[in-house]
């Protein structure tokens, strides 16, 4: 596959961030790939793994020669990211993200692009609860979706070239409006994120006659909370980037799971078949 970028620059050389650089420096994708972060220790280890040409952590210096820049930090740091590189990068930089929030990127992001720049916001929907340049892994995309959400300032040439950059992947890549994202995504990842993280907390220091309840949980409880082994940072931003969506799906959430405590308060057996069936449903369409 061809060069479809003279350099990129990966702000927060992590899972993500790590797994892309991958696919670009085996594929030859980008002539050049350069490493942004915050701590030198992870800088260091995305060179040893090759991940990077070269690593820095100078906003100024990560940014000169740049015609890709993505923002792979918690979501909340973006703005002031790219803030400071903008004044850097050259003039046609084309900017895009890896991030789990897509309306409020976009609002916050395209008054900092200079006037010939693009912005292509992009969600990568897969990950581990593992972080850090050590985790990356090029099969990570691999079959799993990738969400592009165009906006005003998303060149369709821009949008051609991140399209390709994602399928080189191997991943399925699907377009659709910044809202409509934050919408499914607070029903399909955020909720069930904050669901996991809950069930931990609730269970955190739970003691049953001096024993250490959730020590006694099977597999069950180990898949049930994951994911609660994620980065809080990271979770932190997303449910106060995407309030008002997370908001609706935890109302979905909480009916459902007032419906359980009403079957259960009342024995009534019928209908807590009918809530476990549905539940079950559910399960067996997702793939």
């Amino acid at each position: 596959m061809s060069q479809l970028f003279r350099q990129l620059t990966i702000c927060g050389v992590g899972l993500i961030g790590g797994s892309l650089a991958l696919t670009v420096r085996r594929l030859g994708l980008a002539g050049r790939v350069v490493g942004l972060g915050r701590t030198q220790a992870n800088l260091d280890v995305a060179l040893a793994r090759g991940l990077v040409d070269s690593a820095t952590r100078d906003p100024a210096e990560a940014a000169r020669g740049a015609d890709l820049v993505l923002l792979a930090t918690p979501v909340m740091t973006f703005p002031a990211t790219l803030a400071a590189m903008a004044p850097h990068l050259p003039a046609d930089a084309v900017v895009t993200d890896v991030g789990s929030v897509k309306s409020w990127v976009v609002h916050e992001l395209e008054p900092l692009l200079g006037p010939a720049m693009a912005l292509v916001a992009v969600h990568p929907v897969a990950g581990k609860e593992t972080t850090g340049a050590g985790a990356a892994a090029e099969e990570l995309f691999a079959g799993r979706r990738v969400i592009v959400t165009p906006s005003a300032r998303s060149t369709p040439a821009a949008v051609e070239k991140i399209e390709a950059l994602w399928r080189a992947t191997g991943a399925q890549v699907e377009r659709m409006a910044p809202e409509v994202h934050d919408a499914i995504l607070a029903r399909a990842s955020h909720l069930p994120q904050i669901v996991a993280s809950a069930l931990g907390a609730a269970l955190a220091d739970e003691q049953v006659d001096g024993r250490w309840a959730a020590g006694f949980g099977a597999g069950g409880l180990r898949d049930t909370t994951r994911i609660a082994a994620s980065s809080p940072e990271m979770w932190r931003d997303i449910c106060l980037t995407n309030r008002a969506a997370i908001l609706q799906a935890l109302a979905l959430y909480r009916g459902a799971f007032d419906q359980f405590a009403g079957a259960v308060e009342a024995a009534d057996g019928d209908g807590l078949v009918r809530l476990f069936e549905q539940g079950r449903r559910m399960r067996e369409r997702v793939k």
